[in-house]
């Protein structure tokens, strides 16, 4: 019987970690099992992990007390099916956990894609339920299986924070800032917004001095702010503040600094995830969480279902091609090794230039 290594984190203490390893049991009618041989590992991930409660990230695959394993993009093959429309041998892609081997059920099967129907992920944010069945996908598709697992995913909440401002006129906004915009959500984003001629507002990116060069080089922005320097930037002016930090001390600068002028506040990322805490009371606009299946949601509904990652995917395919260059691939291999890197990752240790990918097979 094939034996699956799991790593868990402790959904209180997340540096507390445990390595599983146990039998899997025999598919059920409808199953099948799949041998997860590459995943992605990013700040995305500290961010699944900080709001795993609220947003039900745990969910997906439970763990046992107040452990939690948490999701990850990655790519699988399907070795033992039960599932005839699904067969051994099939390519996939899509949200799984930190392990070796995980069980779907696949429903909804379609040439390209299937959805898991396992009962208690129907109540789930339905867009990570989804599966793709990438043989079935174009070649280049094919061919970027490792900036998939890290990329895309959050080029894909890039296109949908994208999508939002443009979809409300930037709420009247002359100037977009960017938090965090050394995470590859918030650079993401900032490429998007620069590579739309008819973006006329000015893209300010706020970073820690030790990644300040990087994010310049990339030549999204017109401006790059220092963390402590935000007085600097024209308050002057109406601005939409993107979050992906968490950090509530840059939240009150700004939104202190900019006063009514702070017409969108979004908190997305939590790239700062122990600086996070209460605001108060803030001038400006109220900070509210920006929920990507929702953006989905509401696009479903006026352009048709599927439409919006289509174009999602395909400003991540653009904005991978321009930016993999710049980026250095490492390899994790083994719990031990994965242990250690995940706490790395949560100290904000990681620089943006490492693409951290693993396998636990």
């Amino acid at each position: 019987m094939t034996q699956c290594t799991e790593l868990w984190v402790d959904r209180k203490q997340l540096r507390k970690t445990r390595i599983v390893k146990a039998a899997l049991p025999p598919l059920a009618e409808g199953e099948v099992l799949v041998a997860i041989d590459q995943f992605g590992l990013t700040a995305n991930n500290v961010s699944y992990a900080v709001s795993g409660d609220a947003i039900g990230y745990w969910a997906y695959y439970p763990a046992e007390g107040d452990w939690g394993k948490v999701p990850v993009w990655g790519c699988a093959n399907v070795i033992e099916s039960n599932c005839s429309q699904v067969p051994v041998g099939d390519r996939l892609w899509g949200f799984f956990p930190m392990a070796s081997h995980a069980v779907l059920v696949p429903g909804k099967v379609r040439e390209d894609q299937f959805l898991d129907v396992r009962e208690h992920r129907k109540v789930l944010p339905a867009l990570y339920n989804g599966y793709r069945r990438t043989r079935a996908e174009p070649e280049f598709l094919q061919a970027m299986e490792v900036e998939r697992c890290l990329l895309f995913p959050l080029f894909a909440t890039s296109w949908l924070i994208y999508d939002y401002l443009v979809d409300n006129a930037f709420f009247g906004a002359q100037q977009v800032l960017v938090g965090s915009v050394s995470s590859k959500t918030g650079f993401g984003l900032a490429c998007m917004l620069h590579n739309d001629p008819g973006v006329t507002q000015r893209i300010i990116g706020f970073t820690s001095a030790a990644n300040a060069a990087f994010v310049k080089g990339l030549g999204c922005c017109d401006e790059v702010v220092v963390y402590g320097e935000e007085a600097t930037i024209d308050s002057k002016v109406p601005s939409a503040y993107v979050d992906m930090s968490g950090d509530a001390r840059l939240t009150i600068a700004l939104h202190t600094l900019l006063g009514e002028n702070m017409v969108d506040s979004a908190m997305v990322g939590a790239t700062h995830w122990e600086e996070r805490g209460d605001t108060g009371a803030l001038p400006g606009a109220r900070p509210t969480f920006f929920f990507a299946p929702a953006q989905v949601a509401k696009r479903d509904g006026e352009w048709g279902p599927g439409v919006a990652m289509m174009k999602a995917m395909a400003a991540s395919a653009d904005v991978a091609t321009k930016v993999r260059s710049d980026m250095r691939v490492e390899w994790i291999h083994g719990a031990g090794d994965l242990s250690r890197i995940w706490v790395e990752l949560l100290d904000n240790q990681i620089a943006p230039t490492r693409g951290l990918m693993v396998s636990l097979l």
